[in-house]
């Protein structure tokens, strides 16, 4: 089947769409190795057909919208790893053509959003938790340039702009989505309320807003029982649709690389979500295809 054949604008101002879950899980439980500095990106450049496998796990969950393997992937980060610029450029167009193929194949219609992680994801040592890198807006504005016109050129559906900690990265990228004209989401990763960097979430979420490029602004990568209170915060200021991909409520250690688990699962109070205006559902790190297919039959205004 081709791939969605409207753009993803329309389909939200229609009924929920399902996004899949977390790339980085599903490859560890296919057996890749993502020890190192370059993550998920390790398994691009050296597996990718374990890319497109995962990918093909999450749309026959279910899922509508495919998120490219490129989070983790930057020019200076894999420089620094022995990659010149036209391959590291390489792959990030391979991490849009994995994701396309896997689309291509699905029985439904399905969208290739191209990811774009924050500056602090490159680092590798959890800053995208705290933000505020000690960056000036158009020093990251420089870094996010070339790695979104290098997935723009590869042709995906959308982009996703996600697990943002704060107000001035924010404000970068949508100087450079407003050159390129191109689509996309925003999504935040929050904590106690505020973007992980402490910002206010009204004001995040209102930058956002004043973006014709953003086709849906939320939150991502965060513990379930922050989404509800930012969903209201974005609804306050924007009347655009709604998003929510969170992980299961575990908390990362960047210096030991570990997940610290909750005792208890967390809810997921899904009909409160959509309520307050979510459109796009799915979710982040350690939700796999089998929780996608969960959240495909509980959804409400999905098509039958």
């Amino acid at each position: 089947m081709p791939r969605a054949s409207g753009p993803l604008a329309e389909a939200l101002a229609q009924r929920v769409v399902l996004l899949d879950g977390g790339l980085s899980n599903q490859l560890a439980d296919q057996g890749c190795d993502l020890s190192g500095g370059l993550w998920s990106g390790r398994v691009l450049a050296e597996r990718p057909d374990q890319v497109e496998a995962a990918h093909t796990a999450y749309a026959r969950a279910g899922a509508e919208v495919l998120i490219t393997a490129s989070y983790q992937v930057g020019y200076e980060a894999f420089a620094a790893r022995g990659h010149d610029r036209a391959g590291t450029t390489a792959l990030l167009h391979r991490s849009v053509r994995l994701a396309a193929r896997a689309a291509e194949a699905a029985d439904h219609e399905v969208w290739v959003a191209a990811s774009v992680g924050p500056y602090g994801a490159v680092l590798a040592d959890g800053s995208e938790y705290r933000g505020r890198y000690g960056l000036s807006v158009r020093e990251l504005a420089a870094f996010h340039r070339p790695r979104i016109e290098a997935l723009l050129a590869a042709g995906p559906d959308v982009l996703a702009v996600e697990t943002i900690p704060d107000t001035d990265e924010a404000e970068a990228l949508l100087t450079v989505l407003a050159e390129t004209g191109a689509p996309a989401w925003l999504s935040y990763t929050v904590a106690a309320g505020r973007t992980r960097a402490g910002g206010h979430l009204p004001e995040a979420f209102a930058l956002a807003a004043a973006s014709p490029q953003v086709i849906a602004v939320g939150v991502n990568c965060c513990d379930p029982a922050e989404v509800l209170p930012a969903l209201k915060a974005a609804a306050a200021v924007t009347a655009k649709p709604l998003l929510a991909y969170p992980n299961d409520g575990s908390v990362w250690d960047a210096p030991t690389g570990t997940w610290h688990t909750p005792e208890a699962p967390v809810p997921w109070p899904l009909h409160a979500w959509h309520t307050a205006g979510a459109r796009l559902v799915g979710g982040c790190c350690r939700i796999g295809p089998d929780r996608i297919t969960a959240l495909a039959a509980l959804l409400p205004g999905r098509p039958e």
